[in-house]
């Protein structure tokens, strides 16, 4: 079973940047796919990108293509998620979460604020 614990949330003026970062424990990091959601106030959480377990393929929701980058890194069991330009509509809870080979999403962490001020 993996373990994921988020963090890096924050308040952020808009137009700033935020790293948030995903440490992964309690099964080879390397052997599996990360992926990044958030739920904005009042609504459902959203896909918003993907990584490959080697970090070769990566895709994203249409609105945050351009701004936001997903990585990671194997060695330090650890997936991250650069933004920038952000906006106010990325206020949300951020949440990071494991993806198996059938592609399912079996283990998730606990979230990481991140509120854009205007």
């Amino acid at each position: 079973q993996v373990q994921l614990v988020e963090s890096g949330g924050g308040l952020v003026q808009a137009g700033g940047s935020l790293r948030l970062s995903c440490a992964a424990s309690g099964r080879t990091f390397s052997s599996y796919a990360m992926a990044w959601f958030r739920q904005p106030p009042g609504k459902e959480r959203e896909f918003v990108g993907q990584i490959r377990w080697n970090g070769g393929i990566t895709y994203y929701a249409d609105s945050v293509k351009g701004r936001f980058t997903i990585s990671r890194d194997n060695a330090k069991n650890t997936a991250y998620l650069q933004m920038n330009s952000l906006k106010p509509e990325d206020t949300a809870l951020y949440y990071c979460a494991s993806v198996t080979m059938q592609g399912k999403y079996d283990a998730w962490g606990q979230g990481t604020q991140v509120t854009v001020s205007t």
